[in-house]
């Protein structure tokens, strides 16, 4: 039975609003399985360097953990570490704490707001702070203030690892993203069997690259890789990228 899906937010189109909302939750969860390309590569790239050995304890917090699809896949990975998801949306917390209930007391779940200060504190202690496809709604101010926070309270020998969208350097850049993104989009729905998600997510304008969104400011990758290494992590790179998504980060 094919899937119902949620009505498609008119924020991605002619009316747009300032924030994240519970729609766009919804949305993104109906349409996840396209709307990120190359999803799970993304994702066992960041597993892959993570700078610890697998039987090693150590805590992470995650900024964004969304439906805790990169969470499972880290707990599930080093069965001794611990972790912390942060999400602003109530239904994508439900959603983690559903996917990593096997994971029992080595998860917590817990509410933020990205662009306030309060939570930073609890990134204290923490061997790796990981972000997907979240820090790209903050300014290039914050972002830069964000990162020299994680510096701040990583312990020696961690990482920040991000997976996000990037802000081309030229527009030929930008036209090619959106042409491969939407082109991964088709595959992944013609590969799972259900060819309306593509349909779907064109009719949810989700291309940031042909439908630039104001809550989205992604920053060009090589500004980030230096504010990066003014934030205190002294080795950065950039280790995957793909239609406009790229995993990077620093080690500490």
């Amino acid at each position: 039975m094919a899937p119902r899906w949620p009505p498609i937010h008119q924020r991605r189109g002619l009316l747009k609003m300032a924030e994240w909302t519970e729609e766009d939750a919804a949305t993104y969860r109906a349409i996840g399985e396209v709307a990120v390309p190359r999803r799970r590569e993304m994702m066992a790239t960041i597993a892959s360097l993570v700078p610890f050995e697998t039987d090693a304890p150590f805590r992470i917090v995650e900024i964004g953990s969304g439906e805790g699809l990169l969470a499972a896949a880290l707990l599930e990975r080093f069965p001794r570490a611990t972790l912390l998801g942060l999400d602003g949306s109530a239904s994508m917390r439900e959603a983690m704490a559903h996917r990593t209930a096997a994971f029992r007391d080595r998860v917590r779940v817990r509410s933020f707001e990205l662009a306030q200060l309060d939570w930073w504190d609890l990134m204290h202690g923490a061997g790796l702070v990981v972000s997907s496809l979240c820090v790209h709604h903050l300014n290039d101010a914050k972002k830069q203030y964000l990162y020299k926070a994680v510096a701040e309270r990583l312990l020696p020998g961690g990482a920040f690892l991000l997976a996000d969208l990037l802000d081309p350097s030229h527009e030929v850049a930008r036209r090619t993203a959106a042409d491969v993104w939407d082109a991964a989009a088709r595959e992944q729905a013609e590969a799972v069997g259900q060819p309306d998600l593509f349909s779907a997510f064109v009719d949810a304008r989700w291309n940031h690259y042909r439908f630039p969104d104001p809550t989205d400011r992604p920053a060009p990758l090589l500004h980030q890789l230096v504010w990066l290494r003014h934030a205190g992590f002294p080795r950065v790179d950039c280790f995957w990228m793909f239609a406009g998504h790229v995993v990077f980060g620093g080690f500490k």
